[in-house]
């Protein structure tokens, strides 16, 4: 980590391919994340599409350490190291900084519900501490309709306040245009990057002052979303932003994970991509033909 410049941009929770026995597919996963980067789009590898929570902590550091012995920016990558266990996100974390990574993007520990905020700073407080390293940037993970825990606004006054330059930002997947707009009005002015969890409020978010998105379908539709993040001043940016957002509306319509791995499947002849780990489910047949129906249709309007 050797530039601490704040990270804006595009950035994607990677897909996680697997073998028919469930086992990551490491070729496949670095051909994916070098094409996400060759389009613009960094690599927020462990996120919730990623099926993080399905993977364990060796195979964790299997896939990053692959990527970076492939040659992959580590500058570029934000991997999701927040998990219950404050000892598992302890080591995760120390191994991302260790291995160079702009920052990580961290999950509060989400078993238990109901918690305080001062339970939540002490945790953070634990991993920050336990890492000890100021090369440390630890960018928030706001998810609470999938966590059913909550990043406040006072957590994070309080937290900028005890680790200044450690805490660098937040991803707001929330579903809250207002508390993402709050969030930017709030802390963007004092280094604290607000990243959209979704490309759907793109350019309400670079309109207001935030770093970018942080989102799922980058995936499948990186070159319109980064057209977008790079020309978002221009005259025809809100045609852009719905015309993405058209293509968002059909993976949502479905499971997304397996609408995005059966996207990849259909467009690159690999059946094997459409596998996801247990619980999750790969779509019906009948739901990938009418995704690939739906997506042809909006290719067939674009040209």
């Amino acid at each position: 980590m050797t530039e601490q410049t704040a990270l804006t941009g595009v950035f994607s929770p990677v897909l996680t391919p697997f073998s028919t026995d469930y086992k990551p597919h490491i070729p496949r996963y670095i051909e994916h994340c070098r094409n996400l980067l060759l389009q613009g789009v960094g690599l927020a590898i462990f996120g919730t599409n990623s099926e993080a929570n399905s993977l364990g902590m060796a195979e964790k550091r299997q896939l990053l350490d692959a990527l970076l012995q492939d040659g992959l920016p580590a500058g570029r990558m934000m991997p999701g190291t927040g998990a219950c266990s404050v000892s598992e996100s302890i080591e995760m974390t120390r191994h991302a900084v260790t291995s160079g990574c702009a920052g990580v993007l961290m999950l509060p520990p989400f078993y238990y519900k109901g918690v305080s905020d001062e339970g939540l700073f002490r945790h953070f407080a634990q991993v920050i501490e336990g890492v000890g390293d100021s090369r440390l940037r630890l960018y928030l993970y706001h998810i609470p309709p999938v966590s059913q825990v909550g990043i406040s606004h006072t957590l994070i006054e309080r937290l900028l306040e005890a680790y200044p330059g450690i805490v660098a930002g937040l991803k707001d997947s929330g579903g809250d245009w207002s508390n993402t707009e709050s969030l930017i009005r709030t802390f963007q002015p004092e280094g604290f990057q607000v990243f959209a969890g979704t490309e759907t409020v793109l350019l309400n978010t670079l309109k207001a002052g935030g770093a970018g998105c942080i989102t799922a379908t980058a995936n499948v539709n990186a070159a319109p979303i980064m057209q977008l993040y790079r020309t978002w001043q221009s005259n025809n940016a809100q045609a852009q932003q719905e015309s993405i957002n058209k293509t968002r509306a059909v993976f949502q319509a479905l499971p997304m994970i397996p609408a995005m791995k059966a996207a990849i499947a259909w467009r690159t002849n690999t059946p094997e991509w459409r596998t996801v780990r247990p619980p999750l489910v790969e779509l019906a047949e009948e739901q990938a033909q009418q995704l690939r129906t739906n997506l042809q249709e909006l290719e067939s309007a674009v040209d």
